[in-house]
């Protein structure tokens, strides 16, 4: 059977890769789902979507549409779908942070927004239409196109690149619509076979659960394979997920949180800053950070931080009383946060403040790389979209 193809760009941003779309280039957004899991490679039972353009891992199985603004303070619209690897689920709950820093650079190189100088810095305004939250991306243009080679190195990535500077603006509430979903900055969790378990709810850029590292036996510094192995410690880090799902107010069971939504919220755990060893093996040093942290998305511990994961823990590591609060390492009045994980140590900034109304977030700001891998066709079977199929034949006769 024949098979159907849609003009494409495969790109890496920070730390994850994606297909990335031209919203024109796409069918009606009721066939969106099953063009993306073909295109993907999902469902895979085997794990590995050597059928598609995933790679086996959450950070590698996404997808992202740019189009015109949908909004008047904005360059862009940007909509972010995350593909489970194991089911036919494609999830828009979240935001990904880093595929954030390829979608400027995108639109720039497509001619969908003009950078104000054919040399210089560019800044777009993004639209992510998940969160319905802004994100100002700056860069470097040469000859009208953004800069790839730089000096910037980032902890997961080979190699160097040109400089992405992201701020969220007014992160919090960007998936429940408040920065502290239930008001507190630690709420007592009841989660069935394991009791009452302290947690800090924190909505900042996504949402995130964040739990002590010894609540869960850990010291916080295992590495992802590790955890991941410890199916104990998982389905433990996955129930409390859910209880939080449900104060949260995206479903009212805990199953349904982990049938429906398992993207969002996210689900990390802190310990203070200690010494600990990267996946490429390298010694990082205790007075090298001021906090660890670790990260859960889609069952799996990620192998870098998801990008709105550093800024969650950025925000929150500001917030008094919050589990990351106290365990983060106080500098004065520095609003830099160091964040040792799994690949190296991430730097992260964040501007939050009480006010009479309550604890608010003005802006929480990163810096990436990004990289077009290449562009052209994807290719999917027919057999795979049969909706679609039918769609386009009628169309052409």
């Amino acid at each position: 059977m024949r098979q159907l193809k849609i003009p494409a760009a495969f790109i890496r941003g920070g730390t994850s890769n994606a297909i990335v779309f031209n919203a024109s280039d796409l069918p009606d957004r009721m066939y969106w789902d099953d063009l993306f899991l073909a295109a993907i490679g999902s469902p895979d039972p085997y794990g590995r979507q050597l059928d598609g353009m995933g790679g086996g891992i959450s950070s590698l199985s996404k997808v992202c549409v740019v189009g015109p603004p949908s909004r008047p303070d904005a360059d862009l619209d940007y909509t972010f779908a995350q593909v489970s690897v194991a089911d036919a689920l494609v999830d828009y709950g979240s935001n990904c942070g880093n595929m954030s820093s390829a979608m400027g650079p995108f639109a720039i190189d497509e001619g969908l927004v003009k950078a104000a100088a054919a040399n210089g810095e560019a800044t777009v305004r993004i639209h992510n239409t998940n969160t319905n939250k802004i994100i100002a991306a700056r860069f470097r243009v040469e000859e009208g196109l953004a800069l790839v080679d730089g000096p910037v190195e980032i902890p997961g990535v080979a190699g160097t690149g040109a400089a992405v500077d992201l701020d969220f603006l007014e992160p919090g509430g960007a998936g429940t619509g408040a920065l502290l979903p239930t008001g507190n900055v630690i709420d007592r969790l009841t989660v069935p076979g394991h009791g009452a378990i302290d947690a800090s709810l924190v909505d900042a850029a996504n949402a995130f659960v964040f739990v002590d590292a010894r609540t869960l036996g850990l010291d916080g510094s295992e590495l992802p394979a590790e955890i991941d192995a410890r199916t104990e410690v998982m389905a433990q880090l996955e129930a409390i997920r859910a209880e939080a799902g449900v104060l949260m107010g995206y479903a009212t069971s805990a199953r349904s949180i982990t049938s429906d939504y398992p993207s969002v919220p996210k689900i990390g755990f802190v310990a203070p800053p200690a010494a600990a060893t990267t996946l490429t093996g390298e010694a990082i040093a205790a007075s090298e950070m001021d906090l660890t942290g670790r990260m859960v998305s889609m069952g799996n511990v990620h192998r870098a931080l998801p990008l709105t994961g550093v800024l969650g823990f950025a925000v929150a590591a500001q917030i008094e009383g919050t589990l990351v609060h106290r365990a983060t390492r106080k500098r004065g009045d520095s609003a830099l946060l160091r964040l040792a994980h799994p690949s190296g140590i991430v730097e992260a900034a964040a501007d939050v403040s009480r006010t009479p109304h309550g604890w608010q977030a003005a802006m929480a700001s990163v810096r990436r790389t990004q990289r077009r891998l290449f562009d052209g066709y994807v290719y999917v079977p027919a057999s795979r979209v049969p909706a679609l199929s039918t769609a386009m034949d009628s169309a052409a006769d």
